[in-house]
């Protein structure tokens, strides 16, 4: 292996919809092993499955990948890889959770048995230009806010688990349409449209490996997407359209100018993030709207 895979950096994101027997001791067995491989980042660990995000260098994330491969649960799991130049997370952290995406349905769906069609990036670029098709934006509204399909419905939730009420009291006088869902990585959407299918709509669809695939793939490209693409990691914002027409969509909260920056809020306690161009995130010390000093003045206000 050469110096400069060495020094190379990559962020794997995946996920297996499988039963785990046992999902809190199989937790406390991959935490070790992470640590051992010292990678590191988020997973998630349910009865149901794994989903995870990790850096590491080429090497580690090699391991990683052929180790998950060699357990017959995984063996085909599908690892999306973006390179980078650094770790993406200062920590490891492997928790065993309820769901590996929490829904709470009351009746919880099975991918495995019940969930939309797959499609390729190329089938559903192909889809998203159809007549009379209704594209459904799987993820939350910040997300949404800084990068999207274009036409794509936008629900105004906070959280996954708030989707299926918006879509039983929004989308109930569709269920005859064509359904494009789509989300990063995939993994909302393999619950989303199982769960749209049993409520009665005909002709739910979902675009495999989410943005990450369709942004990665050498035939589309990103396009038809506007904006960046939102990721759970310390980049939070990643480009998705790279056709050379890629744009900015969102605008700094303050100024209004156009920017994709996004900003954890430094006020103590305070859980805000938001989009703030660089110039007012310095002269405001990355505090948002609700924590401003009083006398802070804006045209915008």
């Amino acid at each position: 292996m050469g110096k400069k895979e060495q020094s190379t950096f990559r962020i794997l994101l995946f996920y297996k919809y499988v039963p785990i027997e046992n999902h809190e001791e199989y937790t406390q067995k991959h935490l070790s092993f992470c640590q051992t491989l010292d990678v590191k980042g988020r997973i998630l660990v349910a009865h149901e499955g794994i989903n995870g995000t990790i850096s590491g260098t080429y090497e580690q994330t090699e391991i990683y990948m052929a180790a998950m491969h060699m357990d017959l649960r995984f063996h085909d799991m599908d690892f999306k890889i973006s390179p980078v130049n650094e770790h993406a997370f200062k920590k490891i952290f492997v928790r065993p959770k309820e769901e590996i995406v929490y829904l709470g349905l009351e009746e919880d769906i099975n991918p495995a048995e019940l969930t939309g069609k797959h499609l390729s990036p190329k089938k559903y670029y192909k889809a998203l230009q159809e007549e009379e098709v209704i594209v459904l934006d799987a993820r939350n509204d910040y997300e949404h806010k800084i990068g999207h399909f274009q036409g794509a419905i936008c629900p105004p939730v906070k959280s996954f688990r708030d989707l299926p009420d918006w879509i039983r009291e929004n989308l109930s006088d569709c269920k005859d349409k064509k359904i494009l869902t789509y989300c990063t990585g995939g993994i909302r959407c393999e619950k989303l449209t199982g769960f749209m299918l049993r409520e009665g709509f005909q002709d739910v669809s979902q675009l495999e490996g989410g943005i990450i695939k369709y942004s990665q793939d050498s035939r589309v490209k990103g396009e038809l997407f506007e904006g960046k693409c939102y990721v759970f990691d310390e980049r939070i914002v990643i480009p998705a359209n790279r056709t050379g027409k890629e744009s900015i969509i969102s605008s700094c909260c303050y100024c209004q100018e156009k920017t994709a920056h996004y900003v954890d809020c430094t006020e103590p306690g305070c859980p805000e993030q938001f989009v703030c161009c660089e110039e007012c995130e310095e002269s405001l010390e990355g505090v948002c709207q609700d924590c401003r000093p009083p006398n802070y003045q804006s045209n915008y206000f």
